[in-house]
C-alpha cells in the first residue's frame, strides 16, 4: 500500500454527530457501539492516525440541524474540506431557500437524504422530487444517493440520464447484497446500467455487512464489478466512520481499501484515494 506521503488522501464519507433529544432518531441503543455521539476531534484522531489527510463530511439526519452542526465542524475543522447537506427533496421552494442560505459556505458541495428509510420505492421519480433535482443540477452542486439498492438503485440509471449535468453519487457502491448468486448480480446490472452514464462517480464505501467477512479476499467480487463499471476515475474511498466500526476499525477499513486500490498504477490510485472526490465535489 503506498505511504501516506506518497499518496495524499481524502475521506469521501465521513459521519459526525451529537446525541440529543429529537435528533438521529434512527439511532437506537440496538446499534451498540454506534449510540453515542460523534465528534470532529473523535474523527480526525481516527484520520490522521491512518495518514488520510482531508475529509468530506456526509449527512446522516434528515433535518437542517445535522447539517448545521456539520458547517459549524467544517469552519473549526481545516481538514473538513466539504460537507454533503441535506435538503427537503419533495419541497423545491423549501430545498431552494436553504440551498441559497448554506451555498453561501463555501464548504457546502453536495446534498444527501436518507431514502433508503423511505419504503416508496420511487420516491426518486416524484415530480417535487425531480424539480429539486433539477434545481441542484442548476447549482452545480453533486448529489449522494444512499444504500440504493434494491429500492432505489434501479432509478439511479434514469435519474442520471435526465439530469445529465447533475454529478450523481452512488454511495457505498450502491449497498451490494454480498451474498446469493440472483441479487448479486440484479445489483452488478444495475449498478452497470449506472455506470453507463458519465455523470455517475460511487464510492468504495460502506462495504462492512452484518454476517459478512471483511476482507480484502472477501471484497474482491465488487470491487471488480465497480473497478471495471466505472474506472478508477470515477471511483473515489470512502472511510463510513463510524458506522463502519460496526464491522472493523477505521485503521483495518484504510488497510483493506489499501490493499485492494494498490494493484493499480500511481495515477489510478490517486484517483480513488482523492482526485475523483474533489473533483467531483469541485474542492
Amino acid at each position: 500500500m503506498p505511504s501516506a506521503d506518497a499518496v495524499a488522501r481524502v475521506d469521501s464519507h465521513l459521519h459526525l454527530w451529537e446525541l440529543g433529544e429529537g435528533r438521529y432518531s434512527w439511532l437506537q441503543p440496538g446499534h451498540g457501539v454506534l449510540y453515542n455521539s460523534f465528534t470532529a476531534e473523535q474523527a480526525w484522531e481516527a484520520l490522521s492516525g491512518a495518514g488520510v489527510q482531508q475529509a468530506i463530511v456526509v449527512q446522516a439526519d434528515d433535518a437542517a440541524s445535522d447539517t448545521e452542526a456539520m458547517l459549524a465542524a467544517a469552519d473549526a475543522n481545516d481538514w473538513i474540506i466539504g460537507v454533503v447537506g441535506w435538503l427537503p427533496l419533495e419541497d423545491p421552494s423549501g430545498a431552494a431557500a436553504l440551498l441559497e442560505q448554506w451555498s453561501a459556505n463555501p464548504k457546502f458541495c453536495g446534498v444527501r437524504t436518507l431514502i433508503h428509510d423511505d419504503p416508496r420505492p420511487k420516491v426518486l421519480e416524484l415530480p417535487a422530487v425531480r424539480e429539486t433535482l433539477a434545481l441542484l443540477e442548476r447549482a452545480g452542486i453533486a448529489f449522494d444517493v444512499p444504500d440504493a439498492f434494491p429500492r432505489h438503485l434501479g432509478q439511479v440509471a434514469q435519474l442520471a440520464r435526465d439530469f445529465p449535468q447533475l454529478r450523481v453519487v452512488v454511495d457505498h457502491l450502491g449497498k451490494p447484497p454480498r451474498g446469493g448468486v440472483e441479487a448479486m448480480a440484479v445489483w452488478e446490472a444495475q449498478l452497470r446500467a449506472v455506470a453507463a452514464f458519465p455523470n455517475t462517480v460511487a464510492k468504495v464505501s460502506g462495504l462492512h455487512m452484518d454476517g459478512a467477512q471483511f476482507s480484502t479476499a472477501a471484497l474482491q467480487q465488487v470491487w471488480g464489478v465497480a473497478l471495471e463499471a466505472f474506472g478508477p476515475h470515477r471511483l473515489m474511498f470512502g472511510g463510513d466512520w463510524p458506522v463502519s466500526l460496526l464491522g472493523a476499525s477505521y485503521a483495518q477499513t484504510i488497510a483493506v481499501a489499501g490493499d485492494l486500490i494498490e494493484t493499480l498504477s500511481p495515477a489510478e490510485s490517486q484517483a480513488i484515494w482523492s482526485g475523483t472526490a474533489l473533483r467531483t465535489y469541485r474542492r
